[in-house]
């Protein structure tokens, strides 16, 4: 039997910390080894106590969660997990957290019983599958925009499909695209309430357009549409985005499978992609899209945080190519121009 995942707590409410010990110390395969009302103790908890996971309180009184969670992926890269609220300032600090390196994100246990047990469930698997992440001192430095060259096909359109850790791969990856870039529709499983914070961030930082996909919007060049999350699928159809209600697919929704699906038609004109993260969503729409003609890429294991949807993928021969996240951008380009443009978008 492995040893339990050994945790950390670090919240300034001693409630939350009551809370989050009782639900974590209810899983067998979790020891709390320590509760921290603020990062000063907690750097010193780090230190003696060596903990597997930190779950991390957001805002917190002194040195906030976001300088706190700097400090430690410079000088002692760790899996973390953010605790955050469902509010517009929780997800924008929640999105640069993971921007800085952060694991995962979860958030806090509230809502009805039935509602506290879900986030808890939650909670400990989050926990769980962090530690088992690959994680790296971080930041990434921003890329620079990748030249576009002899120019891309009107046709083509560039379909994302990612997870957790993907949020820091789309940082490392989008401010790379030029601005004369084919569309590109993303699949990020998140809450709604974070995805148009997301958009808002990487747009910053990007020489594309990048903002958070309405129902009817016709793809653009030098655009990128991020899925809303939690509320419905995302697909391409007939040359616009549909949003469109259903049940999960696979667990998710938005689902990368079907985004990925939506492009078949599309043939050489499409290239699918699929970064870091858990479980397998995504691995049969690039399939169904490498089939048509597409080119597919996935995240290499070495550089993802989960090889979990990339594997997935590759085992059941979706991937054409394997590529780090430096590599990528360049790849994409050239499939866009060198391919055979046969779909309609």
């Amino acid at each position: 039997m492995t040893r339990p995942v050994r945790t950390l707590i670090v919240d300034d409410s001693a409630s939350m910390r009551a809370t989050l010990k009782r639900i974590l110390s209810a899983d067998p395969e979790i020891e709390v080894v320590g509760m921290a009302p603020e990062p000063f103790s907690a750097r010193e908890m780090i230190k003696s106590l060596d903990p597997d996971v930190l779950t991390l309180d957001v805002e917190m009184p002194g040195m906030d969660g976001l300088s706190f969670l700097e400090k430690i992926m410079r000088l002692r890269p760790m899996p973390v997990v953010m605790c955050s609220t469902l509010t517009a300032r929780g997800a924008a600090v929640t999105i640069e957290a993971l921007r800085l390196g952060a694991v995962d994100y979860v958030t806090k246990p509230s809502g009805t019983p039935e509602d506290i047990a879900r986030d808890a469930e939650l909670l400990c698997t989050k926990v769980k599958s962090a530690a088992r992440a690959a994680v790296r001192a971080g930041p990434n430095p921003l890329p620079r925009a990748v030249s576009s060259k002899h120019g891309m096909s009107n046709d083509a359109v560039i379909g994302i499909g990612s997870s957790t850790g993907g949020v820091e791969a789309l940082f490392s990856l989008l401010p790379a695209l030029p601005e004369d870039c084919p569309p590109v529709l993303i699949v990020q499983h998140m809450p709604a309430t974070f995805t148009r914070s997301f958009a808002e961030r990487l747009d910053k930082d990007c020489a594309v357009h990048v903002a958070e996909a309405t129902d009817g919007a016709i793809p653009a060049r030098g655009t990128v549409y991020i899925a809303p999350g939690s509320q419905r699928h995302m697909e391409l159809a007939n040359g616009r985005i549909r949003l469109k209600d259903g049940d999960p697919v696979g667990g998710h929704r938005p689902s990368v499978d079907i985004l990925f699906r939506s492009l078949v038609p599309l043939g050489s004109a499409a290239v699918g992609v699929i970064l870091t993260g858990m479980g397998m969503d995504g691995a049969r729409g690039l399939m169904e899209m490498r089939s048509a003609g597409a080119h597919t890429f996935a995240q290499s294991r070495d550089s993802c945080v989960v090889w979990g949807m990339p594997r997935a993928a590759l085992e059941i021969g979706a991937v054409e190519k394997e590529l780090s996240l430096s590599a990528m951008p360049e790849a994409i380009l050239a499939a866009c121009r060198t391919h055979s443009m046969t779909g309609n978008v």
